[in-house]
């Protein structure tokens, strides 16, 4: 094409592929327009190249451990909000998956959270499960997440022969490792934290239209200003978790 192509086709065809060849006759035209469209091309390929680093760093634990068939991450969302449950989810990823962007679910943003949560649902075997505020707060917050974990676990279709889990050694006769901040170092425990964060917040989204005036879709019920205040006016719902002091403070104020 060279100069003879428009700016508009030279935009359609940067958008429509990642091989750098393709930019490479646009390298010396001089326009702006096309300048600006070969940065955009650029920043898409780093971003790529970026998304590939990533991922097989975060894959180094389950290429080690490629003499086990199911490999399984797991993981848990929900420890410190003082409404709702904690979720809890275990993700075996088929041999050759990729999923650009997977990340741990905290540095991923919405929208791709979702889009995740959808390609790990269609491709990878996943069991969700959960402790509710009741189990909480008999328990305490560190146990009621061990059998959220458990849980997930036993829900899966297919029996695990090795566990990745973030943060926590489950009492199974599984061959399991501990990996701390395990959801920004393996891909099967990222895969799970998303599982769980959209699962936990979907839930939470159900819980604001069932008590609205808390903001739970807004703060999935963590301690916010807006929460808080809430909390003092209207006081504690069932699925509050009594045994958190901010919630049981105000239980106190109320009585």
């Amino acid at each position: 094409m060279g100069q003879i192509a428009t700016i508009k086709e030279i935009k359609q065809l940067l958008q429509q592929t990642d091989d750098e060849k393709a930019a490479a006759p646009f390298r010396e035209d001089g326009r702006r327009g096309v300048q600006a469209e070969l940065k955009k091309f650029d920043r898409k390929i780093k971003q790529k190249q970026n998304e590939q680093d990533l991922w097989q760093e975060m894959s180094r634990y389950e290429c080690e451990l490629h003499d086990y068939s199911y490999i399984a991450g797991v993981d848990e969302v929900g420890r410190g909000p003082l409404a709702g449950g904690v979720t809890a989810a275990a993700v075996i990823l088929p041999e050759g998956t990729y999923l650009p962007g997977l990340n741990d679910s905290k540095k991923i943003p919405k929208v791709k959270r979702e889009q995740l949560f959808e390609e790990i649902s269609s491709c990878a075997f996943v069991g969700i499960g959960s402790c509710t505020p009741e189990e909480i707060d008999t328990y305490n917050i560190y146990e009621a997440s061990k059998k959220a974990m458990l849980r997930a676990v036993q829900e899966l279709p297919v029996q695990p022969d090795y566990l990745l889990v973030d943060a926590m050694t489950l009492p199974v006769e599984i061959n399991q490792m501990n990996l701390i901040k395990g959801d920004a170092r393996s891909v099967s425990i990222a895969a799970a934290s998303v599982v769980a964060k959209v699962t936990r917040d979907r839930e939470m989204c159900e819980l604001d239209r069932i008590y609205p005036g808390y903001g739970f879709k807004a703060n999935a019920g963590y301690g916010t200003s807006e929460h808080l205040e809430a909390l003092e006016r209207l006081g504690p719902t069932p699925s509050h978790r009594r045994s958190f002091s901010p919630v049981r403070e105000r239980m106190h104020s109320k009585s």
